[in-house]
């Protein structure tokens, strides 16, 4: 999603709050610092001193996540577009904010995100939750939940709330007046930092032995996978599978964007506005059509694919990396991915047979996480107070 903050003085204040916090892959954290519970097999996540994570703060962050009083008109919550069924993504191809207006881009899936390097699809700037927060809340173009000018009534909103004025309190006990705007990323940061997706079939294979549900198609696909020939885990390695990941004791922090040849509008590399990629952000040609590998975790329920949703599904996406990009024979986007000038070297083409393809996948599917698809402490609270807003809101 494209974000553009208008910077009112109630949201210059906790912009401000925000950025002073440590930002960056760089910054790192006590070892001591709290975290969510965490698979064995997980590195510790780097959570931001100024943040420190706890349960109550968490619980609070998941009431809000799942609150329509976080959108101007009422209408929308976090998870609108972030719904757990789908991995925390979204089911449409392109996010729909809360005044109707149509995404350039698709939401991204919240899976692991307290791993994430960077946010956003190919926004080097954005490192942190709590920075990422005040996009969907304050931006403007596009407009996703429609708070910008209106932080003072999303404050009352809250206040007025006996169920909130507890909960921040619980949350925030040193603070004088708990509920503020930077209180509210904070608690949104530590929710999401419980989004944790680590056992699934392949997990259960590779870390307890257990081959149940991990059959040999699921074996092959994982030895494609992992092959130079069909060259996948460069961009999607690691425990998150992909390599836009930073975690505690990490050294290297470089942020990794790519050209995957989706597009090639010119013959030069050129992709359509404004999904132009990091280019969008620097405005150097180099960046033009770099995106973010995104975690590969429950991919088989995230379809459909890609930054602006315009692959069908896994088939489409197998027959995208096969051709080494994609060609659009005619219309307003038409080009040779393949020949798109910057296209990343880890996107070569590669010849598959029908078998071969169902093995893949057959391991795609494996990293599907159905206890964190369904898991009731992901969900909704139980006890969150309905919100009517009022006329004219």
């Amino acid at each position: 999603m494209t974000h553009a903050l208008r910077p009112t003085p109630a949201l210059l204040l906790v912009l401000a709050s925000a950025l002073a916090a440590p930002l960056g892959c760089s910054e790192a954290t006590s070892p001591e610092v709290a975290s969510p519970p965490i698979p064995s097999h997980f590195p510790a996540p780097r959570i931001p001193p100024t943040n420190p994570w706890t349960v109550e703060k968490a619980e609070l962050g998941r009431a809000l996540f799942y609150d329509t009083r976080l959108s101007g008109n009422g209408t929308q919550s976090c998870s609108s577009c972030h719904p757990q069924s789908r991995a925390f993504t979204d089911v449409l191809p392109r996010a729909m904010g809360s005044t109707g207006e149509e995404h350039p881009r698709r939401s991204m899936t919240l899976t692991n995100v307290a791993w994430n390097q960077t946010y956003n699809w190919a926004n080097p700037l954005v490192t942190t939750l709590e920075q990422q927060a005040l996009t969907p809340l304050f931006g403007e173009h596009p407009v996703e939940l429609g708070l910008a000018g209106r932080e003072d009534e999303l404050i009352a909103r809250l206040q007025n709330e006996p169920f909130y004025r507890q909960r921040f309190a619980a949350a925030f006990p040193d603070a004088d007046a708990p509920i503020t705007l930077t209180h509210i990323t904070y608690a949104l940061a530590s929710f999401q930092r419980t989004l944790v997706s680590g056992s699934s079939a392949f997990d259960r294979f590779m870390y307890e032995g257990d081959t149940s549900n991990f059959p040999e198609s699921a074996r092959r696909g994982m030895s494609l996978f992992f092959s130079e020939r069909l060259e996948c885990f460069h961009c999607h390695g690691g425990f998150n599978f992909s390599d836009a990941t930073d975690h505690q004791g990490l050294t290297t922090t470089s942020a990794p964007f790519h050209v995957t040849g989706l597009y090639n509008i010119d013959g030069q590399g050129a992709y359509p506005a404004p999904n132009t990629g990091v280019h969008e952000v620097t405005g150097r040609p180099e960046d033009m059509g770099r995106f973010k590998a995104p975690t590969l975790r429950n991919v088989a329920v995230r379809a459909p694919y890609m930054h602006d949703g315009s692959v069908a599904d896994l088939d489409a996406v197998i027959d995208h990396y096969a051709a080494g990009g994609r060609t659009i024979p005619d219309g307003p986007n038409a080009g040779v991915g393949y020949l798109n000038p910057n296209l990343s070297l880890f996107v070569p083409g590669f010849l598959i047979t029908d078998e071969e393809r169902e093995d893949l996948k057959a391991f795609l599917h494996s990293l599907t996480d159905h206890n964190f698809l369904t898991n009731p402490a992901l969900g909704p609270p139980a006890d969150l107070p309905p919100f009517e807003p009022q006329v004219g809101e």
